[in-house]
């Protein structure tokens, strides 16, 4: 068994008796400012290796190391479990520092869901937390004026910490029980929107447009490309001459590279627009990248007649683009596969939550239903005729003669 030291800046563990980490940190002077959090290590039985983190006290490190070898003694290894006695801040704090989860695109967003979090339970010991805490949290929020989605994102953001701590032995299961327990406000899909504008709705608006909104609209119809990769979208991705937009891992939601090949229609509207020398974004406004274009999109929705706004009856926001480049490329005939390539959806589930299926399919899907009862009943029609030797060709056959011939 050994008590380490966690280099604050690189996070490497080693020996409590080291003084300067290899990254050039000075562990005596941040074991003064409690920068230094202390591990013990052991190994279980199959000699696999088990570290759990203490705190910052190097005494209370020592202590729970005694403790290790004295259950290990009395044969009770089975019996050690994490002392849980990290705060809910602390782990937040750890997992936010991690390389993979800055390198996230919502990592800015899930700063804000973890402070929000953190303002009513951060200073409470992890194992502390009850299901009644997390479900007064959510009663708190709702009163606040929060959507249940939102809410859930919050506690969603909480979820992740947790679950990453415990496979990182920093807590015991019992702290993941609570979140499991504890229900989501909003059902699976419960807030997935079907707003699709028609093609005259969406001429409207294209001509109620401020011209710097004009471009990221029809980009978001034409190419199905969420808002952040439309905004952040610079010159060098676009390739007018060959008609694609190369997004490359670091610009998607889901960091994997994509080819969104770009229609005449949406080559007609990007050619337009000058480039800037100074700034090599596409959609600018007074020199400057455009950050949020709601205020715009919501005069121009007025002047058009549509609807805007989530929590609107038939509202239209600029999100609702990719759902209608998803139907209107499903309804042209394009394979799911296909389109899925396009969007960047990983699952065919995420793929229908986007597809929206409107009047228009179903009047469609009976006329289908008609036509192939219709030919099915020709074809029943036919059939016996030929099998009589009868002129196919002849429309004064009786229907069931074929029956009274042969006495039935």
């Amino acid at each position: 068994m050994a008590v380490l030291a966690e280099c604050p800046v690189c996070h490497k563990k080693q020996s409590i008796r080291t003084k300067l980490c290899h990254c050039g940190e000075d562990l005596d002077k941040a074991k003064r400012s409690q920068r230094v959090r202390f591990w013990i290590s052991y190994y279980l039985p199959g000699k696999k290796q088990k570290r759990e983190c203490i705190g910052f006290s190097i005494q209370e490190a020592r202590d729970a190391e005694g403790k290790r070898r004295s259950q290990k003694r009395e044969n009770r290894i089975f019996d050690i479990k994490p002392d849980d006695k990290m705060s809910f801040s602390e782990l937040a704090k750890w997992y936010l520092k991690l390389e993979k989860v800055k390198s996230k695109a919502y990592y800015p967003t899930l700063v804000i869901n973890l402070d929000s979090f953190n303002s009513e339970f951060g200073d409470m010991i992890a194992n502390q937390l009850k299901p009644a805490d997390l479900e007064n949290y959510q009663a708190k929020r709702k009163a606040k004026g929060y959507s249940d989605s939102y809410v859930d994102q919050e506690i969603g953001a909480a979820r992740t910490v947790i679950n990453k701590a415990f496979d990182n032995d920093l807590i015991s299961g019992d702290v993941v029980k609570v979140f499991k327990r504890v229900k989501k406000l909003l059902k699976d899909n419960a807030n997935a929107r079907d707003r699709v504008l028609t093609r005259e709705e969406f001429d409207r608006l294209m001509k109620a447009l401020p011209s710097h909104t004009r471009g990221i609209v029809a980009t978001g119809f034409y190419a199905g490309m969420r808002r952040g990769e439309v905004l952040n979208l610079t010159w060098d991705k676009v390739d007018l001459k060959n008609l694609v937009i190369r997004l490359s891992a670091s610009d998607t939601k889901d960091r994997e590279a994509r080819t969104i090949p770009i229609c005449r229609a949406l080559h007609d509207v990007l050619k337009d627009i000058p480039v800037a020398i100074h700034d090599n974004h596409v959609f600018l406004y007074k020199g400057k990248p455009v950050k949020d274009i709601r205020t715009a999109l919501k005069r121009a929705c007025l002047d058009a007649g549509i609807p805007y706004g989530r929590s609107v009856k038939d509202g239209f926001v600029f999100h609702d683009t990719r759902h209608c480049f998803n139907t209107n490329m499903r309804k042209s005939g394009v394979p799911e596969s296909v389109i899925m390539k396009i969007t960047g959806h990983s699952t065919r589930e995420m793929f229908l939550r986007y597809d929206t299926v409107d009047d228009a399919d179903t009047r469609k899907a009976v006329e289908q239903l008609e036509g192939f009862l219709k030919s099915s009943d020709q074809s029943n029609d036919q059939a016996p005729e030929k099998e009589k030797g009868a002129n196919p060709t002849s429309e004064l056959t009786p229907r069931f003669s074929y029956g009274a011939e042969a006495g039935i």
